[in-house]
């Protein structure tokens, strides 16, 4: 594994990605993971490396620009400070720019509580998404969810006070009521419950869980699909 730093343009200045890279050959599989209200710190970095270790070249893009919170206080003000318009075009960006530069055939997105909230709508607003697997993120509105343009396995935790189980009974029913491609799974964990850097709300075992089923996910939905009758 390696890594590297992408630059890139957005609508709003420039920013950066951290970038992890499998093993030998790229494999064309790209997970876009959206960090935290904290900012792109070294946990979100550590994610990317297992993405790699797992085979797929993992772009982790600044929403913040290189602000990285040092308390809730300052998280908060970041979160609340970054529009969705500018969030979702650097995300858009990130896609782009991820085609032209890596052998991205097939791009997943994650995400972490805002960085779940970012990967939620863009499944409903970009092209160029294949799978989405937000973990306790905010939850659009239907009409918003009537665009989901791909697969979406949603990530939650029942002691959660933000994104409850109320809430994502709301996803689910509108998955259900509109035919929407939605995978709910659920743990007996808190919020942010996959952060092994907060041992407060950290739940080793729902975390590893998690884990294996969303790299399954991801194999399953990036990887190349055949055509009958078609060889290549």
């Amino acid at each position: 594994m390696k890594n590297e730093t992408l630059n890139f343009d957005t609508a709003k200045g420039e920013t950066t990605a951290y970038v992890a890279l499998p093993k030998g050959e790229e494999s064309g599989k790209v997970v876009i993971i959206i960090h935290e209200w904290w900012g792109l710190n070294d946990h979100i970095k550590d994610i990317a490396n297992r993405y790699a270790n797992q085979g797929f070249t993992a772009i982790a893009p600044d929403l913040f620009r290189g602000k990285i919170a040092k308390n809730p206080q300052e998280a908060g003000e970041l979160m609340n400070a970054l529009e969705l318009e500018d969030g979702l075009d650097t995300i858009k960006n990130t896609i782009a720019t991820v085609q032209e530069k890596y052998n991205a055939l097939h791009i997943g997105i994650t995400g972490f509580c805002m960085g779940g909230t970012y990967a939620l709508q863009a499944i409903c607003h970009l092209e160029g998404l294949n799978a989405a697997a937000p973990f306790y993120g905010d939850i659009p509105d239907e009409a918003t969810l009537q665009n989901m343009k791909a697969p979406v396995l949603f990530v939650s935790g029942t002691k959660d006070k933000w994104i409850n189980p109320e809430r994502v009974r709301e996803l689910e029913l509108n998955a259900k009521n509109n035919m929407l491609p939605v995978e709910s799974i659920k743990y007996d964990a808190d919020h942010a419950f996959f952060n092994n850097t907060r041992p407060e709300v950290f739940d080793a075992e729902a975390a590893k869980d998690a884990w294996s089923k969303v790299i399954a996910f991801f194999n399953e939905n990036l990887a190349p699909k055949e055509i009958p009758g078609l060889n290549l």
